[in-house]
Order: C-alpha cells, then sequence, then structure tokens
C-alpha cells in the first residue's frame, strides 16, 4: 500500500482521522421532565403554604352593596381586593356610597347569562344572627299597642299599661267558656323564625288555634311574627337558656347561662325582648340547666311577671322549677306534657296525638309541642281537622293556661 506524506507524520497508533465527539448531557430527557416536575410542586405547595389569602383558589361571585334607592355607577372591586373584570355569570355595581350603619344595606346579584336581578336586603337583621346588638332597633310590628311598649338599649321591649298585660291583649280568641266544660288540647309549634319557608308552612296550614313559638334568630323574625299575628295565630317568644351539654349543645348567641350574674342574664333577656312584639308570653328553648337552677330562673320569671307575660315550659327538663316560680309571682303559666314529633315518622306522630288526645280525656287539659318539620304539620293539620267531632276542643295554648289556672 502506498503511504503518502500526511500517513508518515502523523502519530503512531493513530492511523485514522478522530471522529468528532458528540455533546452529551449530563442527565436524559425523562430525569429532566421529573426535575422540572419537582420544581412546579415545590412551586405550588410554597404558595399554597405562604399565600396570605385564605380564599386563594376558592371560587367567587362578586357582589354589589347599595343603598336603597342608589343608582349604579361603577364596577366594584373584586372579593379578594383586586380589581377585576366581571365573571361569566355575576356582574356587580356599587353604589356611590355606602349605606351609613343602622341602614339597610341591598346586594344586588346580576345573572350574566339571563340578565336576572336579584335583590336581597341586609342592614340590622345580620347582626342579630350573630347575636350581636343590631346597630339600629328592630321596627315596630303592625298591630301592636304602642302604650304596651318601652324603649330598651336594643330596641322597644313590652311593658304592663293602664292595666293591660300583653298575656291578654295579644291571647288568640277562643271559646273560653266552651273550653271551660270540654277536654281541651294546645298545641305549640317551636323553632319558627329561621327558615322562612318552615315557618310560612306553619303560618299557612295550621289552624289559628295552634300557638307559634318564635326564636330570636334570623334576619326578620318580626316580619314572620307579624305574619303569624295576621293569620290569627298568637306567639310565645322562645328564650335560649343553657343545657345541661353547653357549650356542646349550644341554643345559639346570647344564650342566658347560670354562669353569668343576674344583670348579665337580664341585658341578654332585654335583647331577646326586642327582636319582635305581639307575643303573648315567653317559652325556654333548650335550657335543661338554666330552668332547673332556682338562682338563675328566679329573676326571668320575675322580669316575666313584671312585663304582663305568661310562661311556658316546654317540659323537657323534668326538674324545672318554672311550676313554683311562677306560682309565686302569679305569672300565667302552661307546661308540655307530650313532645309529638320526639320521633319524627307519621307512624310516631299519630300515636303521640293518640296519646294527647286520651291525656286530654283523663286530666281535662293536654299539651303538645312539635317543631315544623314537614310530615308534623301534615300529620298536626289532618288531625286537627277531626278533633271537635271526637269531643274535644282544639285551643290557643293561653287559653290552656288560664283554664289550668282556674282548675
Amino acid at each position: 500500500m502506498t503511504e503518502t506524506a500526511d500517513d508518515l507524520s502523523a502519530p503512531l497508533g493513530q492511523d485514522k482521522p478522530r471522529r468528532k465527539r458528540r455533546l452529551r448531557l449530563p442527565f436524559t430527557a425523562l430525569q429532566l421532565l421529573a426535575v422540572l416536575l419537582g420544581l412546579f410542586l415545590i412551586t405550588f405547595a410554597g404558595f399554597a403554604i405562604f399565600n396570605k389569602d385564605p380564599l386563594g383558589g376558592e371560587p367567587m361571585a362578586r357582589l354589589a352593596i347599595r343603598a336603597p334607592g342608589a343608582t349604579d355607577e361603577k364596577p366594584a372591586a373584586s372579593g379578594h381586593g383586586a380589581e377585576s373584570k366581571p365573571d361569566a355569570k355575576h356582574e356587580t355595581k356599587e353604589a356611590p356610597k355606602q349605606a351609613a350603619p343602622g341602614e339597610q344595606k341591598t346586594i344586588t346579584m346580576i345573572d350574566g347569562s339571563t340578565g336576572a336581578r336579584h335583590d336581597v336586603v341586609i342592614g340590622a337583621g345580620d347582626a342579630a344572627d350573630k347575636g350581636e346588638a343590631a346597630s339600629g332597633p328592630p321596627p315596630v310590628m303592625a298591630g301592636i299597642n304602642p302604650k304596651l311598649l318601652e324603649k330598651s338599649r336594643y330596641g322597644m321591649i313590652p311593658v304592663v299599661a293602664d292595666g293591660l298585660r300583653p298575656f291578654t291583649v295579644y291571647a288568640a280568641d277562643a271559646d273560653r267558656a266552651k273550653a271551660a266544660k270540654m277536654p281541651v288540647v294546645a298545641i305549640v309549634i317551636g323553632g319558627l323564625g329561621v327558615g322562612a319557608a318552615k315557618t310560612t308552612d306553619a303560618i299557612m296550614k295550621l289552624p289559628p288555634a295552634v300557638t307559634l313559638a318564635f326564636t330570636p334568630y334570623g334576619s326578620d323574625p318580626g316580619k314572620l311574627a307579624e305574619r303569624a299575628r295576621a293569620q290569627r295565630h298568637e306567639i310565645f317568644l322562645q328564650i335560649p337558656m343553657e343545657p345541661y351539654d353547653f357549650p356542646d349543645n349550644d341554643p345559639g348567641p346570647q344564650t342566658l347561662l347560670t354562669s353569668l350574674s343576674p344583670d348579665q342574664n337580664m341585658d341578654r333577656l332585654y335583647w331577646h325582648l326586642s327582636r319582635m312584639q305581639g307575643y303573648a308570653g315567653l317559652t325556654n328553648f333548650m335550657g335543661a340547666r338554666f330552668i332547673a337552677t332556682e338562682p338563675a330562673m328566679q329573676p326571668i320569671i320575675r322580669e316575666a311577671a313584671k312585663r304582663g307575660l305568661g310562661f311556658f315550659d316546654d317540659g323537657s327538663s323534668p326538674r324545672s322549677i318554672a311550676p313554683q316560680a311562677t306560682a309565686n309571682q302569679a305569672v300565667p303559666f302552661g307546661k308540655g306534657d307530650i313532645a309529638i314529633d320526639a320521633v319524627p315518622t307519621a307512624t310516631e306522630i299519630d300515636r303521640a296525638l293518640n296519646k294527647l288526645e286520651s291525656t286530654a280525656r283523663e286530666r281535662g287539659i293536654a299539651v303538645g309541642t312539635a317543631s315544623a318539620l314537614p310530615v308534623s304539620i301534615e300529620r298536626i293539620s289532618a288531625w286537627t281537622k277531626t278533633l271537635g267531632e271526637r269531643g274535644i276542643l282544639l285551643v290557643p295554648l293561653t287559653t290552656a293556661m288560664l283554664k289550668s289556672k282556674s282548675s
């Protein structure tokens, strides 16, 4: 083989030209993808941990708050404080100025797909839902005797005036002469005022002789109570009281507690009394411990006497001192005999109603308590329609209380 000059000058052992070496990465493409994914997860976790916005990532509906009668002018800021465009479903406007404290405000929701506007009025009632003193007192209901009201720090509360007592003025009409000669049954439906639908069902579907007991909660319990009175139901006010397992079982804001002083409980009582008007008396809402504790309960009964109110014990506490306390203060008193829907099925409710009827025949008076469950309202309504045919008179609670006192 003939050798060229280049071959002779080439170093020994390197008789062929060297190939160019390709650049090789220190890791594979799969390893690179894993590293990038890891960096992303670390970044996301850091954002979630250190982001100060507790609602980050939550869906938002931006709402406008405007004073009644105000005109819309400019877009509102988003729920997280940064100005943004309206989302797909809701657009918002805000009033040129906010309502002053104590005024009502309206939240306007505009459906982006249909253009429908939905206004929700908020204001003093929202403070009531949280158990806070409202910036403005609840309005006085229609049909209320102004002489039987006096001003408190929270609003108007009942009082005796000109020899008139709320217990007698706001008692529902009844044939008391007939009630004195016949066995009578009274039914009290409690837990109303929170939940407009169930409250309205009780008001409209039950006969007027059924007494309705309202809690002080809800955005506007007075409005529902006013509607109940317009349908000739008498109403009682439920006062949240401490149960034995409080606070695990909590009746709600401003609950009367055995651990508070009489003055503190009285202040809370005035808050409850101011939430509506037109009630003939008070009744406990839960409160098995409170109603059995004489030092705590006595001032409440004295206040009921002072304000011309009756007191109804729902019968849930066998150790209640209410019968003795009301007798000492000459307060009209009643006590529940049977919890009609303790087992909320149609069969058990019918059985409880039959037992209530038997109790009325034996003793002349029987009082049942129930909640506004649909099944309860349906069974009670059906039962009362034929009660008179069986020789028993359905009466308001005040009539049963008066009959009990005279017997």
